[in-house]
């Protein structure tokens, strides 16, 4: 059987839904306006340090997704919290790779070959999702939501052992952890000072991917471990950060300017057409560090297809494994190919999931001068762990654009008054804020992933609540402290210089 007969019978075996990316029909067949995401307004504002017995009341007006139901993902898809992990590379051979012929024909089909599209799909990983995805609408997966396992949960295995943590094996073999146990003690004590229903904070060292921390707690269900893994909280406005990167790649520079109006609230197609009702401009730059919808929904639709938007989502390792010790949910995400559907997913709207590790990762990139390193929770039982070479996601000119654009939420954008807080402050700090709401039941996502400092990363940040309609902090507040934190934990290197008696010297 030839090459191509081979990759259309695998094609043949694929649901349609899965290779599209598709989405469950809104009942009517109407085109419903999407519920906006907007971080710029806030359900409610988040203060400085808030007393733990202080409740702000949500409004609810802003993110709410209609309908709630079960999680639409199929048995064996490690993506709502239980099963087993999917893996892209199951579409490949017996061993789970790719002869090398039909590498010959992934090549030429990227370069326009025959077939390029079916051959593209099936070769390059993260272009298909590796299990269908669910809808936010209908059926958000944190519906189905269940602990890890204790046999894989590291960190709940591991013992204080003089300044590390470490695991013991059944074999009598340990394992010493990368975490700092100081750093993890803080960070999970604020989450349970705080009594959050659900949230969870990753701390790493782009250069290196050494986990730092893994906090998390549920007050909902004290019992529930694994949060930080878990791909079931909707990415939001954290997605921006991949339309912004293929918008760079595709010419938009970040002071290249767009023009809109309304859209704070919810989106329509009315939205996405220039009109003489758009009273305000915003470059890219001030888009992203504002999180603007209806700019981001506009470029999409006017710069990207859907095939360029999977592809840099597929860099991002969105459907795709994520090499860990620990079993970590793929993140799915489904890009569709209509033109107002593929706006609303550029802008943070679509069915995209993510896990707070994820998150971390997605923020290194751009600290890493845009190369995606892959997450490390074991010391080395010999030497020290060194910087990899890592995989390559953008440029290193898009990188710093990024950086630049980012940097845009803390000095001007939506978290510019949590990281202006007095005594609080982080200098040099860059991220994204993200926020998205389920109205029935009601659940509060709220998102900070980020690094800090800007020009000499030393740790990145991701942080993730839910909130009932009460609530006493939220995704934004919860990430400052986590680069604080952490900053303080792996101070800066000391530069050494040559004492003045060897001035002179050779």
């Amino acid at each position: 059987m030839t090459i191509r007969r081979r990759l259309l019978s695998a094609a043949a075996l694929l649901p349609l839904a899965l290779l599209l990316g598709a989405q469950e029909p809104v009942p009517g067949g109407a085109t419903p306006e999407v519920p906006a995401a907007s971080d710029s307004g806030a359900v409610a504002p988040e203060s400085a340090l808030p007393a733990k017995d202080s409740l702000v009341v949500a409004s609810g007006a802003e993110g709410v997704a209609d309908g709630v139901g079960d999680a639409g993902h199929a048995p064996g898809a490690h993506a709502g919290g239980g099963g087993t992990l999917a893996s892209p590379a199951s579409m490949g051979g017996a061993d789970g790779g790719t002869s090398p012929e039909a590498d010959a024909v992934a090549a030429a089909a990227v370069q326009g070959g025959t077939d390029a599209g079916l051959v593209t799909l099936v070769t390059v990983p993260g272009l298909v999702p590796p299990a269908p995805v669910p809808s936010r609408l209908t059926a958000p997966p944190m519906a189905k939501l269940q602990t890890m396992p204790r046999a894989a949960d590291l960190l709940a295995r591991a013992k204080l052992q003089g300044e590390r943590l470490v695991v013991k094996e059944k074999d009598g073999h340990t394992r010493a952890l990368t975490v700092d146990p100081v750093l993890q003690a803080s960070l999970t004590k604020i989450l349970r000072d705080y009594e959050v229903p659900y949230g969870a904070a990753v701390v790493l060292e782009p250069s290196t991917g050494r986990v730092l921390a893994l906090a998390e707690h549920s007050q909902a269900q004290p019992e529930l471990r694994g949060l930080p893994y878990r791909a079931v909280f909707p990415a939001a406005s954290i997605f921006k950060i991949v339309t912004g990167s293929a918008l760079l790649e595709a010419g938009v520079t970040p002071t290249m300017e767009e023009c809109f109006h309304g859209g704070k609230r919810r989106l329509t197609e009315k939205h996405l057409e220039d009109s003489e009702r758009d009273g305000a401009c915003y470059s890219l730059a001030l888009a992203m560090g504002k999180s603007a919808n209806v700019i981001f929904a506009k470029l999409t639709q006017k710069h990207l297809t859907a095939d360029v938007l999977r592809r840099m989502a597929a860099r991002f390792h969105f459907n795709r494994e994520i090499d860990f010790v620990v079993p970590t949910d793929v993140s799915l995400a489904a890009v569709p190919e209509d033109g107002f559907a593929l706006a609303n997913t550029g802008a943070g709207f679509g069915d995209v999931y993510m896990s707070p590790l994820h998150g971390a990762l997605v923020a290194a990139v751009a600290a890493n001068d845009g190369r995606w390193v892959d997450p490390v929770l074991v010391e080395p039982e010999q030497g020290s762990l060194l910087p990899p070479e890592g995989e390559r996601v953008l440029t290193s000119e898009a990188a710093k654009a990024l950086t630049d654009m980012l940097e845009a939420t803390v000095t001007h954008g939506t978290a510019r008054g949590i990281f202006r807080e007095r005594n609080f402050r982080v200098d040099n700090a860059v991220g994204k804020t993200g926020t998205l709401a389920d109205r029935n039941p009601f659940r509060d996502y709220s998102w900070f992933v980020g690094f800090a400092p800007r020009d000499n990363p030393r740790v990145a940040v991701a942080a993730l609540i839910v909130n009932d309609p009460k609530w006493r902090i939220r995704g934004t507040w919860l990430g400052r402290e986590a680069l604080r934190l952490g900053l303080e934990r792996v101070p800066a290197p000391v530069e050494l210089t040559a004492p003045a008696s060897a001035a002179g010297k050779h």
